[in-house]
């Protein structure tokens, strides 16, 4: 089986929407599961996992009602505001719907690197760990040590880094720096994994795949084939990339593993990681 980890859909004239805008013209529409499903069915993608575009709980409900009307979705990953007073509150009545899997805060929109780590945010966190629900980390290089001391502080939490934390890539750019010492130290980490998503449209749509190919060896390397999933990022990948071409890549990056192994990166992680 092979699951999508990471998709979005938006309704713009919902009104919570502060990104996708007329700077990314090409998804600045909306985007629903009919336009998803003809490209899945085309890739032989069986299920996928919806994850919020935008930090709004009324976009969370939104996505859980399309969860439960929609076949191929399996999960939500959806958004809470981890230091309101009511947060744990709304968050356990969120987990009321099945389809809630996880929650993501958009920390790469957060100027303070450390926000995560503020005690108001610790009760969110350990209704989390305490409940199982996945926390996707949607985060810049400058987080990676941040989330070193999360996954250390909270070693039952299972935490999913997205788009590989986002390093500069691009013609002649090689693995190094902070991006390269901070994965290598939260991969040591057993409850922490890697989505191979997002990657295209840090380049742009001349991207190329030996542009990519290092820092993706170098997440399954660190990482291992059991705690790397694939994800697309659809449509956002669109500003760079076809939904086929970037599961072809991701296949061939990965061709000359074992079977079982393949299996792990292009569903089992995520069926097993998110609870499907």
């Amino acid at each position: 089986m092979i699951v999508d980890s990471h998709q979005h859909f938006w309704t713009l004239s919902r009104g919570d929407y502060p990104w996708p805008n007329q700077d990314v013209a090409p998804i600045f529409r909306d985007f629903g599961p009919d336009d998803l499903i003809p490209l899945l069915n085309a890739a032989n993608v069986h299920k996928t996992v919806l994850v919020q575009a935008t930090d709004t709980v009324a976009e969370t409900r939104f996505l859980l009602d399309i969860a439960a009307q929609t076949d191929p979705v399996a999960g939500v990953v959806g958004w809470v505001d981890f230091i309101a007073s009511d947060a744990v509150e709304t968050l356990q009545t969120l987990q009321r719907n099945p389809w809630l899997k996880g929650v993501r805060p958009m920390l790469q929109n957060i100027s303070d690197t450390d926000w995560i780590l503020q005690p108001s945010a610790a009760p969110v966190l350990h209704q989390m760990q305490e409940t199982g629900l996945c926390f996707d980390a949607l985060i810049q290089p400058r987080h990676l040590p941040v989330m070193d001391q999360l996954a250390a502080r909270y070693p039952a939490l299972p935490i999913v880094v997205d788009h590989v934390a986002k390093p500069q890539m691009g013609p002649g750019i090689m693995p190094s720096g902070q991006w390269l010492a901070g994965i290598k130290a939260l991969a040591k980490h057993p409850n922490v994994l890697c989505k191979l998503s997002g990657m295209v449209t840090e380049i742009g749509p001349d991207w190329q795949s030996d542009h990519i190919r290092p820092f993706a060896q170098v997440v399954l390397d660190t990482f291992g084939p059991d705690r790397v999933m694939f994800g697309s990022d659809w449509p956002v990948v669109n500003l760079a990339s076809a939904y086929a071409d970037w599961i072809a890549f991701v296949t061939d990056l990965i061709t000359d593993l074992p079977d079982t192994e393949q299996a792990q990166i292009m569903g089992q992680n995520a069926v097993e990681f998110y609870n499907l």
